[in-house]
């Protein structure tokens, strides 16, 4: 599996803590943090499969689906910790520095309320453990 950038986990926890995640049984959405999109992730077992451009096109999890690992317990996840992510205009943000990322959550971290050092730390966590799942990553998947 080809890993995300890193700092898309930090969009999954915004995705969270907004509450902009619908779970479901073998799939979820997940509205963008504009609101002006939705993607629909489904799983079967440790393959996963999103509309998100990332997933879709990229081949690696993009925030949906790191947001939905995390809700599924397939990751670490503090709910406290991430509450500090809220309402971060993400598509703005990545539009405004033309997808780097690192930036992008560079200048997020200056709204966040909350502890900036414990979502790092809990986002390398996350990172790491993304790198030891078993996933394979499609475009679709076949019922």
């Amino acid at each position: 599996m080809k890993l995300p950038p890193k700092e898309k986990i930090y969009e999954a926890y915004s995705a969270i803590a907004d509450g902009r995640i619908e779970m479901h049984d073998d799939h979820a959405i997940v509205k963008s943090s504009d609101g002006t999109k939705e993607y629909t992730v489904s799983w079967d077992k440790d393959t996963f499969a999103s509309s998100d451009n990332a997933t879709y096109w990229q081949g690696y999890p993009g925030y949906p689906v790191l947001a939905v690992l995390l809700l599924k317990g397939r990751l670490t996840y503090d709910e406290k910790i991430i509450q500090g992510m809220k309402n971060i205009p993400w598509k703005k943000l990545n539009d405004q520095y033309k997808r780097d990322y690192a930036k992008a959550a560079e200048e997020a971290f200056k709204t966040v309320e909350g502890d900036v050092e414990a979502i790092q730390r809990l986002a390398q966590t996350n990172n790491r453990e993304i790198a030891e799942l078993n996933l394979l990553i499609k475009r679709k998947i076949k019922k």
